[in-house]
């Protein structure tokens, strides 16, 4: 197979000789075992979901390590959290050996694609224009608590597989509630809901708080499995508002992206769980949507917070994992 000629991609080494796979035209690729991967390889010391590599809106790529047994080594290192891959890194999974090409981030290559870019600036634009299209969406954006100190005290093999195992976990939770779209960044995740043009739904949002409560139950479990210095906790922020949207992937297997300051707000709120001593802040659009659902009163309270990067003051609603299970058990 020849090498592509554009683009990123990785390059999978057999004694037939290389084999490669090209980095485009979707946000996520599967690495595993399991016949569902994006790349199967027939390894019997790689799990059947061993990772995954995200590709971001700038570019660049993370390499994820779904908690496999043997683990993922980039330039001999173990991976343990969400890395980002620079062009020839090479990489093992099991005792496969694969190397990353991004062409994009070798400095002659971005300057002979500078120059094509130039060119062809009009048909870029009209590209783009028609890509991205107005949305009303739904961000939520989880963060683990206290993940510095948990990296400090644990042993890299278990760090590598506890997170790992979360990382999958996390993803198989927003695919069973319905996200378009998740993010995986550093120790965060972040879920996309495109609704339609009718606006948010009841059950929609209820699909979404179910997601936070589902994400929030698994995580305060995994110290079971795994010899953890403490139980893992994690903080939520969820905005809802219109976003620039498109969608690179298939009928079957849409794959969002979302820009613009909905999504901004999104992490600026799960930061202020902190301040607030909660786990869970949301938008007051967000909060608006839950009006149908039950008295929401009576289990999210009313904040004024200070966001950063946003020069007013923004309406917040708060409140607990405890408080979010009980509003979601009266609807039962």
């Amino acid at each position: 197979m020849n090498t592509p000629e554009s683009g990123p991609y990785l390059t999978l080494k057999t004694n037939a000789g290389p084999r490669y796979l090209s980095l485009t035209g979707l946000h996520c690729w599967t690495v595993g075992r399991s016949d569902d991967n994006n790349l199967v390889l027939p390894d019997r010391w790689i799990s059947r979901n061993h990772a995954m590599l995200q590709g971001m809106d700038n570019g660049s790529f993370y390499l994820i390590d779904l908690g496999s047994r043997n683990g993922t080594f980039i330039n001999g290192r173990r991976v343990s959290v969400p890395v980002t891959l620079q062009d020839g890194d090479e990489i093992i999974f099991g005792q496969t050996e694969i190397s990353f090409s991004n062409p994009k981030t070798n400095a002659q290559n971005l300057a002979a694609a500078g120059a094509a870019a130039a060119a062809d600036a009009d048909r870029e634009f009209t590209a783009t224009a028609m890509l991205h299209v107005r949305r009303l969406i739904s961000v939520m954006v989880v963060d683990i608590r206290d993940f510095t100190g948990l990296t400090r005290q644990l042993d890299e093999k278990v760090l590598s597989e506890a997170i790992g195992t979360w990382f999958r976990r996390a993803g198989e939770i927003l695919t069973q509630y319905g996200s378009g779209v998740d993010k995986y960044i550093g120790d965060a995740v972040m879920a996309v809901w495109v609704h339609g043009p009718e606006g948010a739904s009841p059950d929609e949002m209820r699909h979404i708080l179910q997601a936070v409560n589902t994400l929030a139950t698994m995580t305060s479990c995994l110290h079971e499995q795994f010899p953890l210095p403490f139980p893992l906790r994690i903080g939520a922020g969820l905005n809802t508002g219109y976003a620039m949207v498109g969608n690179t992937g298939s009928a079957n297997r849409p794959d969002y992206t979302a820009l613009g300051d909905t999504v901004n707000a999104a992490f600026r709120l799960e930061s202020s769980t902190k301040q607030l001593g909660l786990d869970l802040a949301m938008g007051e659009t967000t909060y608006d949507s839950l009006q149908t659902l039950g008295s929401r009163e009576t289990y999210f309270q009313h904040h004024t917070v200070m966001l950063k990067g946003y020069d007013s003051p923004m309406t917040a609603h708060g409140g607990t994992f405890a408080q979010l299970n009980q509003f979601l058990v009266q609807q039962s």
